[in-house]
């Protein structure tokens, strides 16, 4: 395998150890890095270390400091900080297992390809891959590397298995901080059934490499296009607005944009479903009044 091993090493299970290699699922995207440059010189723009009522100053004389009060810091050097870096194991031991759908999305950060390292650890890889397939669970533990202490997944992806990096719980917002302003109620039935209608009207498989960064390919373009002028003139692009000129403000009748969302294809369907809707509305109890929003 071309790619260089992120990590290496035994997963361990109670007393089953499987030979391992760790590699990058992912890289990085196609972003544009800038320089700042000095336009009448065409120069790129240089940055000294300097500091307050002194200037500038030798890197040698530069430590870590964190601040415990304002302008106050405790400074440390680099043998102190790799002092207390963990020492990096060559073992990752699944010491819980969980539903999958119990790890909320907003604590995975980064995925990883994990294959087994020999042939011989195969046999053992296959089966805890199907063990943990069967059971709907993931295996969580911690591995340590590079001097820090990471929490990870395992859990099955094909004929193999990925580890992902999870955010420890004080590196999350709490949802309910951001949320507790909306209401806790019911939406309209018609309203919904509308929705679900254009959701399922726009199903279709996932496929990553039919989205591009569109924002990225117009940089592009950009730049070649002042290459190729040489006149260092300013090329504004002209981006049309899908909403603009359209004449209308923010407020919309969201019956009659789902309407015309769902379309042709989705108004009979719709229809029936409105008037089952009223049947059913006709023939229930009255609801009691809408809880009043929720504060924290």
């Amino acid at each position: 395998m071309a790619a260089r091993a992120y990590w290496q090493g035994q997963l361990k299970l109670a007393l089953v150890s499987i030979p391992i290699e760790v590699y990058p699922a992912t890289r990085s995207g196609a972003a544009l890095a800038f320089h700042q440059i000095h336009e009448p010189s065409g120069k790129r723009v240089r940055y000294e270390k300097v500091a307050p009522g002194v200037g500038p100053v030798d890197r040698d004389e530069i430590v870590k400091g964190y601040e415990v009060s304002k302008g106050n810091y405790v400074l440390l050097d680099d043998a102190e900080i790799e002092a207390v870096k963990i020492e990096s194991r060559k073992t990752l031991d699944l010491v819980q297992f969980v539903d999958a759908r119990e790890i909320d999305v907003l604590y995975y950060e980064k995925p990883y390809f994990v294959v087994p390292a020999d042939d011989l650890a195969e046999e053992a890889y296959v089966v805890l891959r199907e063990a943990l397939r069967q059971t709907g669970k993931v295996g969580v533990g911690q591995l340590a590397v590079r001097g820090r202490e990471q929490l990870v997944s395992i859990k099955p992806c094909g004929r193999g298995l990925v580890m992902e990096v999870l955010r420890y719980a004080d590196e999350v917002h709490k949802a309910q901080g951001y949320f507790r302003d909306i209401a806790d109620s019911e939406p309209d039935a018609d309203l919904l059934e509308l929705a679900t209608t254009l959701i399922d009207k726009k199903t279709a498989p996932f496929k990553a490499a039919e989205f591009h960064n569109r924002y990225v390919d117009a940089l592009h373009r950009l730049i070649d296009k002042k290459a190729r002028s040489k006149t260092g003139k300013r090329i504004l692009e002209d981006v049309a607005d899908p909403a603009a000129g359209s004449g209308k403000g923010n407020v919309i009748d969201l019956m009659a944009a789902l309407k015309k969302s769902v379309g042709e294809g989705g108004r009979a369907s719709a229809s029936k479903s409105s008037g089952r809707s009223k049947a059913a509305k006709s023939s229930a109890p009255a609801k009691p009044a809408a809880r009043s929003r929720k504060r924290a």
